[in-house]
């Protein structure tokens, strides 16, 4: 780790956490260069549904390669780039009905949202815009200014727009969060100037503790959102492409955004590829009013491509919700064998599950625990105290399961040295980063 350490900036953080230098992978397993396997509950921060070099991913980039496809080819039309949309639009967007038209945004996630930003300003004429207490959007300045959860420290960052901050619905609580308040504050400004332009949300937030909103909740907030005027941004960033179930997270709150910003697990193997599902009627876009040279790489078309038909295979959406009974099973059974069940509750949906415990340092030790085990998961949450879980979704039963016992194991030598005094200590002392 020398190398890393000589070479590499400080601002370096999952290599922190996972101590290690990796040289293979396949499926859902890493190996290390001294031989070591590890199961993989990270999948790339969620880029890796499909796991780590899907076969048949591998050969169609193979393949494209050696025929001397394009890779690089700005926004030209190119064969892979007709092949992913035509694609898209049968395999997705057909089947629900949907007629978005689709916009490469860049390389990451956080390109999708601002231009998403961007979009909403110039279609509305107006630029705030409706964030959610605990959501995270990206890295760059427009999406920190609209996000509350992840790792940089916000407190001198000053949006150069006006942000409101509402309160999310986590589905954890046993009544809904009001949204009256919301409706009532859209309904209070003195112009429709003075409406923002849009809210954005993730129904499932990520970083931000896995905490799952209600469906009724999510359609309520649709209902007072593009009734008045306001653009309805739905980040599935992590929480689309299947990783909740159904390829959009959103789906089964039967609603339909302006927006929708996707990346991570879109190209299918970690190949950097975001973009944004744009309502024909907002999409005024005059043309290069958004540019840049890294907008729908050619061999992650090639490879998101391929991803589509696997979605396409009978039976995928049923694997998740299979495979998150067996995570519900296994926590059902692991509470009954803690001291104090209270210490570690679950929540998520589909293959986005979360373990919440009492503070971040408990959360941290359990990944280190997990990790010393042969398990890979990082933490998140607005103070690092919840384990997130994001095995590949096509997993086989034998890994998951083999994963979530070594969960265990962690979870029940770190539980086991908490007693209920230290356990509330630790939950009120501030999260800090682990050194070096």
């Amino acid at each position: 780790m020398l190398t890393f350490e000589r070479l590499e900036s400080s601002v370096r953080w999952y290599a922190r956490s996972f101590p290690a230098v990796f040289a293979a992978a396949s499926g859902s397993l890493l190996r290390t260069e001294d031989g070591r396997e590890v199961i993989d509950f990270l999948s790339g921060a969620g880029a890796l549904n499909y796991g780590h070099n899907h076969p048949s991913l591998v050969r169609g980039a193979i393949r494209y390669l050696l025929e001397g496809g394009i890779v690089h080819g700005l926004d030209l039309a190119t064969t892979a780039r007709r092949r992913f949309l035509e694609t898209f639009d049968q395999v997705v967007l057909e089947p629900r009905g949907l007629t978005y038209r689709m916009q490469f945004t860049g390389p990451t996630g956080t390109n999708a949202v601002e231009a998403a930003i961007k979009l909403a300003w110039k279609f509305t004429g107006r630029e705030g815009i409706v964030r959610f207490d605990g959501s995270y959007h990206g890295m760059t300045l427009g999406s920190l200014a609209i996000s509350e959860a992840g790792r940089s420290n916000r407190a001198s960052l000053r949006a150069a727009f006006p942000v409101h901050t509402a309160a999310f619905d986590d589905g954890c609580e046993p009544d809904l969060v009001d949204l009256a308040e919301l409706a009532a504050w859209m309904d209070s400004v003195p112009h429709e100037s003075d409406l923002p332009a849009a809210v954005i949300v993730e129904t499932v937030q990520a970083d931000g503790g896995v905490r799952p909103a209600r469906l009724r909740w999510l359609k309520t907030l649709a209902d007072i959102v593009q009734s008045r005027g306001v653009l309805l941004i739905v980040d599935d960033i992590q929480a689309g492409c299947g990783r909740t179930g159904p390829f959009f997270s959103f789906e089964p709150a039967g609603i339909r955004p302006d927006i929708v910003c996707l990346s991570k697990s879109l190209s299918g193997m970690g190949l950097p590829l975001s973009m944004n599902l744009v309502a024909r009627r907002v999409d005024q876009w005059a043309p290069g009013e958004h540019t840049g040279t890294f907008r729908g790489n050619n061999l992650a078309l090639v490879t998101a491509t391929g991803a589509l038909e696997l979605w396409r295979t009978p039976g995928l959406e049923s694997l998740v919700a299979e495979h998150e009974g067996r995570v519900h099973r296994w926590f059902a059974d692991l509470r009954t064998q803690l001291a104090n069940p209270a210490q570690a509750k679950l929540r998520g949906r589909g293959l986005l599950q979360g373990i919440v415990f009492p503070s971040a340092e408990v959360a941290r030790r359990v990944s280190r625990e997990a990790f010393e085990r042969g398990v890979m998961a990082e933490t998140c949450g607005s103070r690092g105290e919840v384990l997130k879980l994001l095995p590949p979704l096509v997993i086989s039963p034998q890994d998951l399961l083999r994963g979530l016992e070594r969960i265990g194991d962690a979870i029940r030598a770190v539980l086991g040295t908490i007693d209920p005094d230290t356990a509330a200590e630790l939950a009120v002392r501030p999260r800090t980063r682990q050194s070096a």
